[in-house]
């Protein structure tokens, strides 16, 4: 079960250009609290279960929900981890009558405002700001998932994880890395294997050999820093 705290979201890809563009945030929303309901969550509590309906859409007040699934032996799989401010559960509009078939949990204490589908459908119609911040974050959001679809599609365990590493350390490149491009990432084993849909032990293991090979330095109790030239050399043969 997920109750720790994920320092960081996977990195939707690099989107300086989009300078006109904003994502859809809870800033969005009527001023007055006119739309949805407030409601809070104690850590470990669920926002919903794999059997609940998609009727909602959710903006995140304060604290931090992870978006998971379950696979048939168990392990849970992060999808997404939602920061304060943005929205969350609206993958399918015409879901009101579909399951959501994934988890939304809080991993600290949270606050979120649930507005139903209906609702927020209209709403949008009255905004075109919160409309174009709609369409904007569903790119960035595709994006990311047909990035992550790229990082789990390798079956070779090395790979897979050398990929994950170099997409989490791409939007934090930029402003993190060292005169080396060696990129600091504040996630442990446990976190990277539940995104890389691996076990801990295989995770571990897989580490070490990457760190034999200086594409990663790590030491218990200490930040994983990431040789992102040697990982791109090494696993997408870029120089």
């Amino acid at each position: 079960m997920i109750l720790k705290k994920y320092p960081f979201e996977f990195p939707a890809g690099q989107h300086q250009n989009c300078q006109t563009l904003n994502e859809l945030t809870v800033e969005n929303l009527p001023r007055d609290g006119s739309l949805g309901r407030r409601r809070r969550y104690r850590a470990g509590a669920d926002v919903w279960q794999p059997d609940d309906r998609q009727d909602s859409i959710y903006f995140l007040l304060s604290g931090q929900v992870a978006v998971v699934l379950t696979d048939m032996e168990g392990r849970e799989v992060v999808l997404r981890v939602i920061g304060p401010g943005e929205p969350f559960g609206e993958l399918c509009f015409c879901g009101a009558h579909k399951q959501r078939e994934s988890t939304a949990r809080a991993t600290t204490a949270s606050e979120a405002v649930e507005i139903k589908l209906a609702d927020f459908m209209d709403y949008l119609q009255t905004s075109r700001e919160a409309l174009a911040g709609f369409m904007f974050t569903f790119c960035l959001r595709l994006s990311d998932a047909e990035r992550r679809i790229d990082v789990l599609s390798h079956r070779g365990a090395e790979e897979r994880l050398g990929r994950l590493l170099l997409h989490l350390a791409s939007k934090r490149g930029e402003r993190d890395a060292d005169a080396s491009g060696e990129v600091t990432l504040p996630v442990s084993h446990d976190e990277l294997a539940q995104m890389a849909a691996m076990s801990r032990p295989h995770v571990t293991l897989t580490m070490g050999s990457l760190r034999r090979r200086g594409l990663v330095r790590y030491e218990r109790g200490q930040p994983l820093a990431v040789n992102v030239p040697a990982l791109k050399a090494h696993f997408l043969g870029l120089t």
